[in-house]
């Protein structure tokens, strides 16, 4: 499968550099299946905002959110002389971090990067593609207060900053429900979310229930395989308990659709499924990549930002909608001036059931 097949051109005035205030007033692009449903959706393409979503569901639907807390996982720091910058994206145990580097090539294990007089780590293993393993000289709450006291927030590259962090920053990357901290970028889609929204959604008898996936910085590596399948993704840890799959599954029998915040949700949920598409309790890792092809056994609709060129990202969301719809959504999105990427708008996706 090519990766040619989902690249496409993006003005780069349309990569949002902030989020809209208040959040649920960003724009919300309706990508339908191609057929008339009960909602009288004409199957096509619909522009909404945020506010709209309440009653674009039905009674009895149930949202899943991703509860994942981002840290302030980007370092700067020196290897003796040099200056080195890391961004953390997966703890591995005992207070040791798998991380990006820059400039990896000058690191060796045994290294010792100094963050702060009394922070820093040493280069414990090195991998390929920039990465290294760190292990700190604190582990647990103490490891997390350090980073919260000389940290950054790991914005993506796409969002400049040449000043330097803003502080908007700090509560603008973070969801309203975020609990469990761990990720190293945001769950994107559940940035659109107020309490008024999630009052509205209660109100109309939406069901909701949050799952946690660490989101790592590995998101958004790009696809460098010229054949898609050849591409190797980053794991992810990730937490379903037995009473959100509960809520999912008993929501399932009375009807209900399963709306996913985000594609991390999705990934989540999918691979928690059996085979007989049953959702069960789910702790650990998750490696799954979608592309074209694969059967969807648990969500409905996804709601989802808009994602870069030849990422994993628009290749799941190509997966879930159809290939030619989400070229076409993109153009359409491009065309009425949406906003893209982390701070942007978003869209929601109804499964195209031959995708």
């Amino acid at each position: 499968m090519k990766t040619d097949l989902f690249d496409f051109e993006l003005p780069r005035e349309l990569i949002a550099q902030h989020p809209v205030s208040p959040r649920d007033a960003a724009r919300m692009l309706l990508v339908g299946n191609g057929q008339q449903d009960d909602d009288h959706q004409d199957g096509g393409l619909q522009d909404c905002t945020l506010r709209d979503l309440p009653g674009l569901l039905r009674p009895g639907d149930i949202m899943v959110f991703n509860d994942t807390k981002v840290i302030p996982a980007r370092l700067r720091g020196r290897r003796g002389e040099a200056k080195v910058e890391v961004t953390l994206h997966k703890a591995v145990g005992n207070g040791s971090w798998r991380a990006f580097a820059k400039p990896a090539k000058r690191l060796r294990p045994g290294d010792r990067v100094a963050f702060a007089a009394d922070f820093a780590a040493e280069v414990s293993a090195k991998g390929e593609d920039g990465e290294v393993e760190l292990r700190f000289e604190l582990e647990g709450p103490a490891l997390l207060a350090a980073l919260e006291r000389h940290g950054a927030m790991p914005l993506p590259p796409y969002i400049r900053r040449d000043g330097g962090p803003e502080k908007d920053d700090r509560a603008n990357y973070q969801t309203v429900f975020a609990r469990h901290e761990g990720a190293v970028a945001a769950p994107t889609a559940g940035l659109h979310f107020t309490p008024a929204l999630l009052q509205a959604l209660d109100d109309r008898g939406i069901g909701r229930v949050t799952v946690t996936l660490h989101v790592g910085a590995g998101t958004f590596l790009p696809v460098k395989a010229e054949d898609a399948r050849e591409h190797r993704m980053h794991s992810e840890t990730g937490i379903l308990s037995a009473e959100a799959a509960e809520a999912i599954e008993a929501a399932r029998r009375a009807g209900g659709r399963v709306i996913a915040v985000g594609t991390t949700s999705l990934r989540l949920l999918e691979a928690a499924a059996d085979q007989d598409g049953c959702l069960r309790a789910f702790s650990g890792d998750i490696d799954l990549f979608i592309l074209p092809g694969y059967r969807f056994k648990i969500v409905d609709l996804l709601l989802t930002n808009f994602h870069l060129p030849r990422s994993t990202l628009f290749m799941l969301v190509s997966a879930f909608a159809g290939l030619e719809r989400m070229k076409a959504a993109y153009e359409h999105a491009k065309a009425a001036g949406y906003r893209f990427y982390s701070y942007g708008d978003c869209s929601l996706l109804q499964r195209a059931e031959a995708a």
